[in-house]
């Protein structure tokens, strides 16, 4: 989940610690493994780049990776985009920003999927449906996958955006402003839905949302190498089996290569919200273009938001190679 997409593509600063990875791609002569940087934030949606570290699975495939860690998605795509990481963890709309602006940025597979989208209100605001959201004030941070999902559950209802009055806020005021009763309703990240709840008490009412499929990407820059990227996504993949097969094990994982960045519980409760599957199928490219209209409406960004733009975009080759059965998205 990710902050407001006119700020995607600002300049990210980094720790001097991070900069020492910065020149992630070289051959470790002493060990003849090849060193990937990957920028990420989303330990549940990007689950599998964390429990390959974890059970140390990257060096099957000749790999020694330095992760970084970010506040968001969007600041792990400016690593990326700046130059400090060869490949990034991200969510969908980041991505589609950056496909807008024209950035050297490609799509390398999706690595899970997430619907429980959670509209949060009242008792008191006597919010029962999703129609009964016209005329009200609904608060969420602008310019995000949240806005995205409201959008999906005003028009199931037959409304429209204008049919609301939005307010803008930071993902960590939601909960305040509901119980302040600033607004009737509210939407934020997953890591919040937890604290809204205990914050509200009996008050607390949810409304679910399933008609968004969000993506967690791994997309790749222009200093990523063809070879090294197809050993990166041979190690996801294998991951991602154990991963499924085990997830009690891969819980723990996360939690350890957090190291405090979510908390255990959060992990625990919401694991089971994500499809875990590297793939590049036809429902993702249905969803780029989808944001990408979406965007360009509501956000009022440039660029083209065809279908050549996005398959531009997309690298079907390194995942073709090390899992030919996980692509399905055509090429046209």
């Amino acid at each position: 989940m990710h902050l407001r997409l006119p700020r995607f593509l600002t300049a990210v600063a980094v720790t001097p610690a991070l900069l020492l990875t910065a020149c992630a791609g070289a051959t470790d002569t002493k060990s003849a493994t090849t060193q990937v940087t990957i920028a990420g934030s989303d330990y549940l949606g990007g689950a599998p780049v964390y429990t390959a570290t974890q059970d140390k699975r990257w060096a099957s495939n000749s790999l020694t990776p330095h992760l970084q860690s970010f506040a968001t998605g969007r600041d792990a795509l400016n690593a990326v985009l700046g130059g400090q990481a060869q490949y990034g963890v991200v969510g969908d709309l980041p991505a589609v920003s950056a496909i807008l602006a024209g950035r050297d940025v490609k799509v390398l597979a999706a690595l899970s999927s997430f619907t429980d989208w959670r509209l949060l209100t009242t008792k008191s605001a006597g919010i029962t449906s999703f129609a009964g959201l016209k005329g009200r004030r609904v608060g969420l941070p602008e310019g995000t996958n949240v806005q995205y999902a409201l959008a999906g559950m005003l028009a199931e209802a037959g409304l429209k955006p204008a049919d609301v009055t939005l307010v803008n806020l930071a993902p960590n005021q939601v909960t305040a402003s509901l119980a302040r009763g600033d607004i009737d309703a509210g939407l934020t990240f997953p890591t919040f839905y937890d604290a809204t709840q205990t914050a509200l008490g009996a008050q607390y009412r949810e409304l679910r949302y399933d008609g968004y499929r969000f993506r967690t990407l791994l997309i790749a820059g222009p200093g990523a190498k063809p070879s090294a990227t197809t050993a990166v996504l041979r190690t996801l993949v294998s991951a991602t089996t154990a991963l499924t097969k085990d997830p009690s094990t891969a819980r723990k994982e996360v939690i350890a290569q957090a190291a405090g960045a979510v908390q255990p519980a959060f992990v625990n409760g919401h694991f089971a919200a994500y499809d875990y599957d590297v793939t590049l199928d036809k429902p993702l490219l249905a969803l780029l273009l989808d944001e990408g209209a979406w965007a360009k409406s509501a956000q009022k960004l440039a660029g083209t938001s065809d279908r050549a733009t996005f398959l531009s975009h997309i690298d079907r080759a390194p995942l073709t190679t090390a899992a030919a059965t996980a692509v399905s998205m055509p090429t046209k």
